[in-house]
């Protein structure tokens, strides 16, 4: 789904350790289960009294990674490649008024934003000039503006194709307004479908799952207040809806991922916790024929709050849960209606009821393992795996390479002979160990772990990370 990042900014990220460590279940005054608290950022830095969405982006010449993150008043940037010591860059203001609502979503190196806000458009600004900031904290103009609509709840874009999906427009009843930006600075209306109401969220891919009848085919995954919507986007002109989806105790379907494999899609109901009184409640809809999505299973969690944004990364699942912060769970098993919570870091330690305050989103997708947390009242969070931040340097006398990989990793010393190299999942489960006769250089077949993210501990003193794409 996503493209492995450029090498160099796993190697940036390797000189900086964790700020407050997770140690007996709190990281400061955060509760906490396996993940470190590299940073914080106030709202109050930032200049505003709400915060909202997040997303990232990787800069591809130099593998720098940045936190774009949503505020009422507009979007802040902050380059978060030493994510110990975090630097605010800027703002961008809202084009109209203040809301609570603004999403962003990046493609080519361009971020592109909406909100709530009355005329506010789709904003676009230029990522590389993040770049060149020398006076920081910077006031940032757009570098185009797009009016097709005015009020949005939420973008969605497609990488592979360039085309933006507005969502929850005064456009199209609601449906996704289609927008070609394939030259950033100049998008183009490319019409839209009102075929199943409002939209809320979405995502769209080109298909390549189970179902072989769509393989090749834009599609459109849509959460759609009281069903998901499935819809095949490939021709602009003529979208062809496929099927929807219901399940029981619908309140408010929210916001939806799909599995890597594209099997799975796992939704968020926003107000089942709080008017149905479930647990946290994530419902997993099989999509092994798109043509009929049928419920696979419900997962509760052991916490009363609300969910609302949760992304797939290889076999994890994280998910911003308001009150009770960010939650990851192994999905490995979810063929077998099995999903298990691993990790947790909770930004709102007072409360893990339902009402909307804490969390609202989060991005895990850099490859250093930083993950960005946007809370509506504290701000922005830096977390990472507790693991990633144990003797993790790449001025060892160790070397890690091709890292990504995809078969074969070569691992060399300087001067200490190799006796054995462990590597571990995300979960810390050992799943490799290897004993060598000592010499200076081995090779390691990695070809049948899967991609994602791992940790190499060499001669029991030395921890790498490791990518396999």
């Amino acid at each position: 789904m996503k493209k492995i990042l450029p090498i160099l900014a796993f190697l940036i990220a390797t000189y900086s350790f964790a700020q407050t460590p997770c140690e007996n279940g709190m990281a400061g005054q955060y509760p906490c289960n396996g993940l470190d608290l590299l940073s914080r950022i106030s709202l109050n830095t930032f200049g505003t009294d709400r915060g909202n969405d997040s997303w990232g982006w990787t800069d591809p010449l130099d593998g720098k990674e940045y936190a774009l993150m949503g505020l009422g008043n507009g979007t802040a940037f902050v380059d978060i490649t030493d994510p110990v010591n975090p630097i605010y860059l800027g703002k961008l203001p809202t084009h109209t008024d203040s809301s609570t609502w603004r999403d962003i979503k990046v493609y080519n190196d361009h971020a592109f934003i909406v909100s709530e806000a009355g005329g506010h458009g789709m904003q676009v600004f230029d990522l590389t000039r993040l770049r060149n900031v020398t006076n920081a904290p910077e006031t940032f103009t757009e570098d185009a503006h797009y009016d097709g609509f005015g009020h949005c709840h939420n973008i969605v874009i497609n990488e592979e194709t360039g085309y933006a999906f507005a969502v929850g427009t005064s456009t199209f009843g609601g449906g996704p307004h289609f927008v070609n930006i394939q030259d950033p600075v100049n998008p183009v209306a490319a019409g839209g479908f009102s075929g199943d109401n409002y939209c809320h969220d979405a995502q769209v891919v080109i298909y390549n799952g189970p179902d072989s009848d769509y393989t090749g085919r834009e599609i459109f995954f849509g959460s759609n207040e009281d069903r998901i919507s499935i819809v095949d986007v490939t021709n602009k002109n003529n979208p062809i809806p496929i099927s929807n989806g219901f399940y029981g105790s619908v309140d408010y379907t929210h916001q939806g991922w799909l599995t890597e494999d594209q099997r799975y899609f796992m939704i968020g109901d926003e107000l089942d916790e709080s008017n149905f009184g479930f647990n946290t409640r994530t419902i997993i809809f099989d999509l092994s024929d798109l043509d009929n999505p049928v419920v696979h299973f419900e997962y509760e969690a052991d916490v009363a709050a609300i969910d609302h944004n949760g992304y797939v990364k290889g076999n994890e699942f994280y998910l911003s849960s308001y009150r009770a912060g960010l939650r990851v769970f192994d999905i490995s098993d979810i063929e077998n209606q099995n999903m298990v919570e691993t990790k947790f870091f909770d930004t709102y330690p007072t409360s893990n009821s339902a009402r909307f305050d804490g969390a609202w989103s989060v991005y895990p997708y850099f490859a250093s393992g930083s993950i960005v947390i946007s809370d509506i009242d504290r701000g922005l969070f830096v977390v990472r795996d507790h693991l990633l931040g144990v003797n993790d340097n790449s001025i060892s006398n160790f070397a890690v390479a091709p890292n990504p990989t995809t078969e074969i990793v070569t691992v060399t010393s300087k001067t200490e002979p190799i006796a054995q190299v462990e590597i571990f999942n995300v979960l810390g489960q050992k799943i490799m160990d290897l004993n060598f006769t000592e010499s200076l250089s081995e090779n390691i077949n990695v070809s049948n772990l899967q991609s994602g993210m791992y940790v190499m501990k060499i001669n029991s003193t030395t921890t790498k990370r490791l990518l396999i794409d």
